[in-house]
């Protein structure tokens, strides 16, 4: 409030306050990316993600591999810009584990992009060193003809395993996106960031600009305080301490489910197939427990439910008791 006494509210430059430009690119300090002219300061990051695939990708020719089980932002995005977006599905057998090899098979001359999100939403895995490597020199292989990813790292300061692999660190035609939404439980405030290579910094500035022209300058100023402080990770020993609760709490539940190593989600299997979207709403509309249809993010996650386990803990033992006893009730009466 202090600021905007002294200096109202106006407009910043289009790619934000150069302060806090600045200070994202050093305290990420991404090879290459850790300038201020590397930031573009968003609406938060689904603005930048659109910007992103709107300034990269060429309806005519390109396409988006969508790594999946994923947030639908992505593909939805991709088809406002008429641009062809597919799916990569990980396997379930392997708990859903980011696996680079898989996804290099899927890749076509038409992929220009992949977009990855890890820690993901909604399966809370994490893609691991040794696997972003794999995807970097693979990818580096392909010489002139390089396919971008765009690493959706909104959950970074939700990590729970100590080998996360960052793209941005190995691979130099990487584009990262994030915001304070989830590190500073911000979601309201709609600051984000697109990281990238200084070459197309300008092109996407001026799509952003198209966008929104800048984002807002209060937020921008709460950010940079956050950035200042430290705090942008302020929360991040709760969420640890809080995941090794809720890894007890869904071994206890004796339900199928994928131990959180990212995010703030959890995510457990339904009888064999069951449809997560009418499962969804009997849970919703006959137990009081609130889930996600694993539907919702690809054909792969079916029978699968999302959790958010940032509520109370007494209500998340309850909700997975009431989510394990409607499995049975649903195994018997296949039966």
């Amino acid at each position: 409030m202090a600021y905007a006494r002294k200096h109202g509210l106006r407009y910043t430059v289009n790619a934000g306050d150069p302060h806090l430009r600045d200070a994202i690119a050093k305290h990420y300090a991404y090879p290459h990316m850790d300038q201020a002219a590397n930031v573009c300061v968003t609406t938060g990051s689904q603005e930048a993600t659109y910007a992103v695939i709107k300034t990269m990708l060429d309806p005519a020719n390109d396409e988006l591999l969508v790594v999946e089980p994923a947030f639908p932002s992505y593909a939805k995005m991709a088809a406002l810009e008429g641009v062809h977006a597919r799916s990569v599905a990980m396997r379930e057998e392997d708990g859903f584990a980011f696996d680079a090899e898989r996804i290099v098979s899927a890749i076509t001359p038409a992929t220009r992009m992949i977009v990855i999100c890890s820690p993901c939403n909604p399966t809370a895995r994490v893609m691991h060193r040794d696997q972003v490597q794999v995807l970097s020199d693979a990818l580096l292989r392909r010489g002139n003809d390089p396919v971008w990813v765009l690493h959706d790292e909104i959950y970074r300061e939700q990590t729970f395993v100590d080998d996360a692999g960052y793209f941005a660190q190995h691979y130099p035609y990487t584009i990262v996106t994030n915001s304070v939404s989830k590190s500073n439980a911000l979601t309201g405030l709609r600051l984000g960031w697109a990281i990238v290579p200084r070459d197309i910094a300008p092109s996407l500035v001026k799509v952003h600009a198209w966008l929104t022209s800048c984002a807002d300058t209060f937020a921008q100023q709460v950010a940079l305080h956050v950035f200042a402080t430290g705090s942008i990770n302020e929360h991040a020993q709760w969420y640890a301490n809080r995941q090794r609760h809720v890894s007890r709490a869904l071994a206890d539940s004796g339900l199928r489910h994928i131990v959180p190593e990212g995010s703030f989600y959890a995510c457990v299997r339904l009888p064999e197939r069951a449809d997560s979207l009418k499962t969804a709403h009997a849970l919703a509309e006959e137990h009081d427990v609130i889930a996600i249809p694993g539907i919702a993010f690809g054909r792969s996650f079916e029978s699968w439910l999302r959790l958010s386990w940032v509520g109370d803990s007494d209500q998340l033992r309850e909700g997975l008791a009431r989510i394990a006893s409607y499995s049975v009730d649903a195994r018997l009466h296949a039966t």
